[in-house]
């Protein structure tokens, strides 16, 4: 594996989780003048400029949903794909602890590190449903948009798109993740692992669907 590709990969997600950790850490330390819609602009703008950005160098897939989605139609390897997993941990727990130095600890207390979680009063199907169907909107994106030969050459702006209008629909439902690695950096610093399993189920099913749908059915050849 390019060594580059995982460097690029780090980043790129280390950028997601530090923006997304810090916009909501920023939105409850001013009243909530972000509120969810700035929330999910954050996030959905970390994700285009950075998929732009390391797109010819790793695919700027930035979330191990997103690699499992290309192993499992063979565009890379399982072992590639366990690498690109690496990387993206790596830079998610990197960014978390930044956060850490960035923000006060009660400041992200209060947030629970910014971790997603599950919303008041709503029950494990539900997260799980959300972030099946969500995921499978961002990977759908992901192949229509820049992995399709036929694609228009603006991918990360719309699979940054897709992650703002996903975090806008359930945010309050699963905390939106769409990616385990978003939920794992900020829960081993501080937010807790008691749904881990749930962020990576939903989002890997999501990706998987989206995958074996677009690349076998939809897709040219």
């Amino acid at each position: 594996m390019n060594s580059k590709a995982l460097l690029a990969e780090l980043i790129g997600t280390f950028t997601l989780i530090y923006v997304g950790v810090a916009a909501i850490a920023a939105n409850d330390l001013t009243g909530g003048a972000l509120g969810l819609t700035g929330i999910a602009l954050a996030h959905g703008l970390a994700i285009a400029v950075m998929v732009t950005a390391t797109a010819a160098i790793s695919g700027g897939h930035l979330n191990p949903a997103v690699s499992f989605g290309m192993a499992l139609v063979g565009r890379i390897t399982p072992a590639a794909m366990v690498q690109y997993w690496a990387a993206q941990c790596l830079g998610a727990i990197a960014a978390a602890g930044c956060a850490r130095l960035t923000y006060a600890a009660s400041t992200l207390a209060a947030i629970n590190m910014g971790t997603p979680a599950p919303g008041a009063n709503v029950g494990t199907a539900q997260v799980l449903v959300a972030e099946i169907i969500t995921t499978f909107f961002l990977v759908f994106v992901v192949f229509g948009s820049a992995v399709d030969r036929r694609a228009p050459k603006m991918g990360g702006l719309f699979i940054g798109l897709t992650v703002a209008l996903d975090i806008m629909a359930i945010g309050p439902i699963s905390g939106a993740a769409m990616n385990p690695a978003r939920h794992l950096g900020p829960a081993l610093l501080g937010g807790g692992l008691s749904h881990t399993w749930l962020y990576w189920l939903g989002p890997l099913v999501g990706s998987g669907l989206a995958a074996v749908v677009y690349a076998k059915v939809l897709e040219e050849r």
